[in-house]
């Protein structure tokens, strides 16, 4: 697979663009488990273009990133236009258009998801962010509005035409958000049909090594894109490129590789926030889902996410491993039928 000029290989890993999620830490540590791809958090054109210093900060980007894309989402052509110019300042391999976004907030902006209400203002748009840089543009989106109005092979079509070099499809609807099953089935039609001759990257609900490989084979994308599973489980790209290589699975990591993973990526978050409670308050989403399926584990994870310090985390940790060191996680626990 290629996006431009960038050669990603057989069947690429990307990891998914996630607010609040995709910052340098937790990307640091889904390129040391195998991701190929990375992304920063989304970027609102708004922001960017009235150089607000918490957005222009997702911007800095290092060495592990590449390859690394900057998402940016937007409703207004103009300003989009302008802040992939911004974006592309920065040094990424390549600019995202957001245009999957659920959250109701962006949504009713007229950005994200939302953009696929009116397909050939979205085309002008993508055509227009593609003209204003010179690096490949890419594009993230969901299958449509809801099952009424599911023009995905229409959407990748104008896409093309706009001159996307890629396309990430989730396979849910705007309506959908997060629920239910991602509709796989849409994704291989688009992939298949003879006349999109762009990358299609497949996402939604792979979650475990097995699935990503049934979904590969069933659809032939060109790459996989991974999100909520790798909260609190950056190894599952590990996991996933060991399986297509080998077919076998690996075991879970050792409690103890979890606690130093945990540990490395507070440094980093300290590194960047040079504050003890911001670096730790940045890791209470990935604790909760840390350590699952442990039996009678509910006390730690309580403690995890009331902790302060690192001081106070490396405690909990040293309890965990002290107290469970005879148990394995289970992911299973955290995956759906």
């Amino acid at each position: 697979m290629r996006i431009g000029k960038i050669d990603l290989g057989d069947c690429p890993l990307f990891l998914a663009p996630m607010e609040d999620v995709t910052y340098k830490s937790f990307r640091y540590m889904c390129k040391k488990f195998g991701a190929d791809v990375l992304y920063t958090e989304f970027v609102s054109s708004d922001a960017l273009v009235r150089d607000v210093k918490k957005t222009r900060q997702k911007l800095v980007l290092f060495d592990f990133d590449r390859p690394v894309a900057v998402q940016i989402y937007g409703h207004d052509a103009g300003l989009m236009e302008y802040a992939a110019r911004i974006a592309a300042e920065a040094g990424p391999d390549f600019i995202d258009i957001n245009l999957g976004c659920p959250v109701k907030k962006i949504v009713r902006r007229g950005a994200g998801a939302a953009l696929l209400n009116d397909l050939p203002a979205m085309q002008r748009l993508v055509s227009g962010v593609v003209k204003a840089v010179n690096i490949p543009v890419t594009a993230k989106i969901r299958l449509g509005i809801d099952d009424g109005n599911k023009p995905t092979l229409e959407i990748v079509r104008r896409l093309q035409d706009a001159g996307v070099a890629a396309v990430a499809i989730h396979g849910r609807t705007l309506e959908q958000r997060y629920t239910g099953k991602a509709d796989w089935n849409a994704i291989a039609e688009v992939k298949n049909d003879p006349a999109i001759l762009i990358p299609v990257i497949g996402n939604g609900d792979i979650n475990e090594p097995v699935k990503a490989k049934k979904l590969f084979d069933s659809t032939h994308v060109d790459g996989l894109m991974i999100g909520r599973a790798a909260i609190g489980r950056p190894w599952i790209f590990r996991e996933v490129s060991h399986f297509f290589k080998t077919g076998i699975l690996l075991p879970p990591p050792a409690l103890t590789e979890i606690a130093e993973n945990i540990r490395e990526q507070l440094l980093i978050n300290l590194e960047m926030k040079g504050n003890e409670y911001a670096s730790v308050l940045m890791m209470r989403r990935h604790f909760a889902r840390y350590f699952p399926g442990i039996p009678g584990f509910r006390e730690m994870k309580i403690k995890l996410l009331q902790a302060a310090s690192i001081g106070e985390v490396n405690q909990v940790l040293d309890l965990i491993i002290d107290r469970f060191e005879n148990h394995t996680v289970d992911y299973c626990q955290t995956i759906e039928p």
